[in-house]
C-alpha cells in the first residue's frame, strides 16, 4: 500500500513559489513571547531605575532646602542671643566696649560696631558709666573720627562719663577714639601716641624698564591716574597728595588738643608720629595714670561688675559672612518650594 494514500494529498503550491516549511502547532505564540521578554524587562528596569532616581533626587532636594532653612534659624538665634548677650543686668554696672585689631569698616572695630555698642551702653540706665579697653594700632581716620564724635555726642547727651584703658597698644586712630574720653589709663609698658597719617605705596618703574615692560594707561582726566604704582611720579600730584594729608594731619591734632585740653604738655615730637610707652605717656599728658579696667571699675565707676556691650563675631555672623545673600535667597526659596498638603 502506498503511504501517501493514508496521509491525503500533498499541498498544492503556486508555481514558482518558495516552499513554506512545515511549523508545529503552537509554536508561533511561544516564540513571539519569548522574544518580547527581554525588551519589557529593559525597559521595566529602566522605569523603575528612572523613578528611584526621581525619589533621590526629590530627597536631596527637600534636604538642601531644610539645610537652607536651618541655616537661616541659626543665623536670627545667633543674632538674638547676640542682643540678649548685651542686655543690661539690671543692676549698676560698668559698660564694657572693646576696641580691638585694626580699625576699618570691615573689621570688628569699624565705625558701625563700634556706635552701635556706645548708643546700647549709654541708654542703659544701669551702666554707672563707660569704659572703652584699647588695644589697636590704629586705622582708618574717617572711621575713627565718626567714633570719636559719637562718643563726644553721646557724652554731652546722657551725661556719663567714658573712660579709655590701654592694653598693649593705642596708636594712631585708636588714640584718635581715645582722646573722647574724660581720662585715659595706661599700663606702664602701654604703646601710645602716633599721632600722624600716612599714605603708603610702591613704584614698579625701575623693574618694569629692566624687564622691557610698558605700561599703557589711558584715563579720562589728567589725573585719574594720580599715584600710579605702574607710572613715574609726578611732582604736582604728589605735591597734591602730601598737602590732603597734612590737612587730614592739623585734623587730628585739633582733636588730640581738643580732648587733652590743658592736660597736654606739647613739644616738637607730639605730633611727629613718634610714640611712647605709657609712663612718658602720662608725663607728656597724652594719658592721665596708670590702671587696668578692674581697678577702673572698681576705684573710679564704682561698679565692680562688668557688662561686655561689645558686639561679638558669632557662628551666625561667620556664616553670614562666608555665604552672604545666598542666605536669604536660599530660605526665601526653600520657603516657596517645600513640599505642601492640598
Amino acid at each position: 500500500m502506498n503511504p501517501q494514500d493514508d496521509q491525503g494529498p500533498p499541498p498544492v503550491q503556486a508555481s514558482g513559489a518558495a516552499p513554506v516549511p512545515a511549523r508545529p502547532s503552537g509554536g508561533g505564540a511561544r516564540a513571539d513571547a519569548n522574544a518580547s521578554s527581554p525588551l519589557e524587562g529593559g525597559l521595566e528596569r529602566l522605569v523603575r531605575e528612572y523613578l528611584q532616581q526621581q525619589r533621590a533626587d526629590r530627597r536631596w532636594r527637600i534636604f538642601f532646602r531644610l539645610a537652607w532653612l536651618g541655616l537661616a534659624a541659626i543665623l536670627v538665634l545667633g543674632l538674638f542671643t547676640q542682643r540678649m548677650s548685651t542686655t543690661s543686668a539690671g543692676k549698676p554696672h560698668t559698660a564694657l566696649i572693646e576696641v580691638r585689631g585694626e580699625i576699618g569698616p570691615d573689621g570688628e572695630a569699624s565705625a558701625e560696631n563700634l556706635v552701635s555698642a556706645l548708643k546700647s551702653a549709654f541708654e542703659d540706665p544701669a551702666a554707672q558709666a563707660v569704659v572703652m579697653r584699647i588695644n589697636s594700632p590704629g586705622g582708618s581716620p574717617v572711621q575713627s573720627g565718626i567714633v570719636n564724635d559719637e562718643i563726644r555726642r553721646l557724652k554731652a547727651l546722657h551725661d556719663k562719663k567714658v573712660y579709655a584703658v590701654v592694653e598693649e597698644m593705642c596708636a594712631s586712630g585708636a588714640y584718635y577714639i581715645a582722646v573722647a574720653a574724660d581720662e585715659i589709663f595706661v599700663d606702664k609698658a602701654s604703646l601710645v601716641g602716633s599721632i600722624g597719617v600716612l599714605m603708603d605705596g610702591f613704584g614698579f618703574t625701575g623693574a618694569m624698564k629692566k624687564l622691557g615692560i610698558e605700561r599703557r594707561l589711558l584715563t579720562a582726566g589728567e589725573n585719574k591716574g594720580m599715584l600710579d604704582p605702574f607710572s613715574p611720579q609726578n611732582e604736582r600730584q604728589t605735591a597734591y597728595a602730601q598737602a590732603m594729608i597734612d590737612q587730614i594731619h592739623d585734623q587730628f591734632i585739633a582733636v588730640v588738643k581738643e580732648g587733652r585740653g590743658e592736660r597736654l604738655k606739647e613739644t616738637p615730637e607730639t605730633f611727629s608720629g613718634l610714640f611712647w610707652n605709657g609712663e612718658q605717656a602720662i608725663t607728656l599728658g597724652l594719658a592721665d595714670r596708670l590702671g587696668n579696667l578692674d581697678f577702673v571699675a572698681r576705684e573710679i565707676v564704682k561698679a565692680e561688675e562688668v557688662v561686655d556691650y561689645t558686639p561679638r563675631g558669632n557662628l551666625a555672623e561667620r556664616l553670614a559672612r562666608r555665604f552672604g545673600a545666598a542666605i536669604g535667597q536660599g530660605a526665601v526659596q526653600a520657603l516657596r518650594e517645600l513640599p505642601r498638603l492640598h
